[in-house]
């Protein structure tokens, strides 16, 4: 059997904007590998193979398709960085990778300034099944009603009842919300990447 190779990668460029090393990297391999592999992988002194994309951006945390480069994906060049002493030129060439939906995630729009969220604010959410509700705990969450509704808001306790049934407290946004609480929902959607234009 032929397996398919990938020759032009940006696994460096993702590896340098998350800010991780070569160590980091080959340690979070399922399984683990070594950091002068993943840093051959890298230069392309060593072929990518699909089973190796995989394996590396699972590491990365992204998806398979981040990591190639692409003619028609435009990466973002870091200009620069800010931390408290203000904005300083990064040392070395860095890239945004921009953000790409995987699949699971679905997406939630402010139409209105509500609580942290202003008006035309894409939130995206990872689906989540009943058993990796605690996950959520503490971060803004999507969940279903009845009747094609929704709650959106703060997952601020999950409670087992004495009838095996899961008890979500949820708290909306805005000012003087009051909690809510939503019994055995089937999933519910966990915030993880918030898109804003500023104007």
């Amino acid at each position: 059997m032929v397996r398919s190779i990938v020759t032009i990668t940006t696994i460096r460029e993702v590896r340098r904007a998350k800010g991780l090393t070569l160590e980091q990297v080959a340690a979070a391999c399922l399984p683990p590998t070594t950091p002068q592999t993943i840093g051959r992988l890298e230069c392309g002194t060593r072929t990518v193979s699909l089973p190796w994309l995989r394996r590396i951006a699972s590491a990365l945390d992204v998806a398979p398709a981040d990591l190639v480069r692409l003619p028609a994906r435009a990466d973002l060049p870091v200009a620069a960085l800010l931390d408290g002493d203000g904005a300083r030129a990064p040392r070395r060439a860095r890239l945004v990778v921009p953000p790409t939906p995987a699949p699971g995630l679905v997406a939630v729009i402010a139409t209105t300034g509500v609580g942290a969220h202003f008006a035309g604010d894409e939130i995206w959410c990872e689906m989540l099944s009943p058993a990796r509700f605690a996950a959520a705990l503490s971060r803004d969450v999507l969940v279903p009603r009845p009747v094609g509704r929704f709650l959106f808001g703060r997952l601020i306790a999950r409670e087992d009842g004495p009838d095996g049934s899961t008890r979500l407290l949820v708290l909306p946004p805005g000012h003087g919300a009051r909690q809510q609480v939503v019994i055995d929902p089937p999933w519910i959607a966990c915030a993880v990447r918030l898109v804003r234009t500023l104007s």
